[in-house]
Formats: C-alpha cells, sequence, structure tokens
C-alpha cells in the first residue's frame, strides 16, 4: 500500500456502516478502493471490524452487567 496521500478523501467516517453492510454500492465501492491505497484508513477499518466482532459476541447480559 501506498502512503495516505492528501488529495484522496479518507472514509474513515464511513467505516462503520462499511463493516455493517450498511452502504450504498456506490460508496462501499468508493471505500473499498479506498482501503486499498490509504494505510491509515485500512488500519481503522481493522479496528472497527475487530470491535463489531467483539459486540457480536455480546448478550444482553453482558452489556447490564
Amino acid at each position: 500500500m501506498d502512503a495516505d496521500r492528501a488529495e484522496v478523501p479518507h472514509v474513515r467516517q464511513l467505516l462503520g456502516a462499511y463493516v455493517l453492510d450498511a452502504l450504498a454500492a456506490g460508496e462501499c465501492v468508493r471505500v473499498s478502493r479506498h482501503l486499498q491505497h490509504c494505510d491509515g484508513c485500512a488500519g481503522a477499518y481493522v479496528e472497527v471490524a475487530e470491535a463489531s466482532a467483539i459486540l457480536g459476541l455480546l448478550n444482553e447480559e453482558d452489556l447490564l452487567e
């Protein structure tokens, strides 16, 4: 991957929706392409995806403790 390019808008604000498959098709493609070339956003994607996976393991009782 190349270093972050200043001329390309970052997609960090869309990563939560991207991980949850809640983006429109065009936005999904834009995020996917950006992640291929931006180390910073790719790292943030991994963090969001891991957090989402961990939250998926919790049940309501876990959250009330």
